[in-house]
């Protein structure tokens, strides 16, 4: 859209408030707002915004040894495809931006331009990632006695579709508003618990929504006097907060899905095989960017179908990557691979980029594809597990930040600045998060995803 549509959407739906919003490195959502008035200018020449932002913590703290600091300036210039009106705030509209430099370009430490860098990278190739993100969340009360989940329905019941009804569809309409449509809606098996995959898209759009999506359902929720919780674990005794990502390549004009093949195993190409052995591969490091944070690692547990060793399988909700079964008649379509350990902690700009990175250099090495995991890795013998190559994954976020400090390839892929930044902010939150107790630690995560 030119700037001129983005201003008469604004003003014909009688906004005020224009909310110029990006996602750090310690995935938290922040940003500005500009008066409308001012919006003009502001579509072109962005706002203005401290370097330190790409060092703070999600404890808004400055980590210890960051590169920026208190001198220095970038701005948050919007992409005007991202205009939304905000359904649940009263004269409020949102754009997402990217981060650039004072000389009007893409600032190296900007996550959303890192995506950007790995979708043309894959366009080089001639693919097209279409993705989606399918998030859990609780709906919760707080109390005297802490947060409290918001009912105690049964998983996929109808007695919890309709104790959240009011909420639930309230939450639905806002994201269809916003053009984040909604596929399907369940509760979860967690007391107050909640399910929304939304339709895929191309990456970029995939991590937009998602952006989308975390505000939404957040902002609409506390419009009914609730709280909403996308953290990984927001509660030690119940399930955790996943947030899948299912995802495929496509030729380069997005007609033809690349992972499908009706003669490969699971329905699977030679494509898709090196691409999900790319990721397995680079899987310990690559959690660090998908289940960022320190409360990731309570949900990352055997037995909790939320996966905890590297491997796949087909409809396996126990391995890292499920091969989902495919639709009657819509088989092309349908291909594609679910990676189970990632969640709303993790920025989802650098979640994608990431699993791309890693699954090209599987396309590019073409990386063999070990056996399937036909069973929960944990029910195996340890023999068995050897045998099929499974490992444990990276036991917290420390371990998962060590193996991405030493992978070339991600750290090729992010670039110096991106990929030191990253790894000292993470640092500084496992420092001062792992030496919380279990209630403050989850109490500081609560709210924040």
């Amino acid at each position: 859209m030119d700037v001129h549509a983005v201003l008469k959407m604004a003003r014909d739906a009688g906004v005020q408030m224009v909310r110029f919003l990006y996602c750090g490195n310690d995935g938290v959502i922040r940003g500005k707002a500009t008066h409308i008035d001012y919006l003009e200018h502001r579509l072109e020449a962005g706002l203005g915004l401290t370097v330190a932002m790409q060092s703070f913590t999600m404890l808004d703290q400055l980590a210890e040894g960051a590169s920026f600091g208190p001198v220095g300036e970038v701005r948050l210039i919007p992409d005007r495809e991202t205009f939304r009106i905000v359904p649940y705030a009263r004269s409020s509209a949102r754009l997402l931006c990217d981060l650039y430099t004072l000389e009007h370009e893409p600032w190296e430490v900007c996550p959303r331009s890192f995506l950007k860098r790995m979708i043309a990278r894959a366009a080089s190739q001639g693919y097209l990632m279409k993705a989606a993100f399918e998030n859990e969340f609780y709906l919760a009360r707080r109390t005297e006695q802490g947060f409290v989940p918001f009912d105690t329905s049964p998983c996929f019941s109808s007695i919890g579709m309709d104790s959240a009804d009011a909420v639930m569809s309230d939450i639905i309409a806002a994201l269809n508003k916003q053009h984040v449509h909604v596929e399907q809606y369940y509760p979860e098996l967690g007391p107050g618990q909640q399910e929304v995959p939304v339709r895929y898209g191309d990456a970029l759009g995939a991590a937009d929504n998602q952006l989308i999506f975390r505000d939404t359902v957040r902002g609409v929720a506390a419009a009914h006097g609730l709280l909403a919780s996308l953290a990984p674990k927001p509660f030690a005794k119940q399930a955790g907060n996943s947030s899948h990502l299912h995802f495929s390549i496509w030729d380069g004009e997005g007609h033809r899905n690349l992972f499908f093949d009706a003669q490969g195993q699971y329905g699977l190409s030679d494509l898709g095989r090196h691409f999900l052995a790319g990721v397995l591969h680079h899987l310990p490091a690559l959690l660090a960017l998908t289940a960022a944070s320190v409360n990731s690692y309570r949900r990352l547990q055997p037995r909790f179908w939320s996966s905890a060793y590297i491997s796949y399988g087909p409809d396996n909700r126990e391995a890292s990557i499920r091969i989902p079964s495919k639709y009657r008649q819509r088989e092309m379509e349908s291909t594609n691979l679910e990676l189970k350990p990632v969640d709303s902690s993790s920025n989802p700009y650098l979640a994608l980029g990431g699993v791309l990175a890693c699954g090209l250099d599987g396309v590019a090495r073409r990386l063999p594809l070990g056996e399937p995991a036909r069973q929960d890795p944990d029910a195996l013998p340890p023999e068995e597990r050897r045998r099929l190559g499974i490992s444990r994954y990276p036991l917290n976020l420390a371990e998962a930040l060590a193996a991405l400090e030493a992978d070339a390839v991600l750290r090729d892929a992010l670039g110096a600045a991106l990929h030191r930044e990253y790894l000292i902010v993470k640092q500084a939150e496992w420092k001062a998060l792992s030496e919380m107790d279990e209630a403050s630690e989850i109490a500081a995560h609560f709210y924040k995803y």
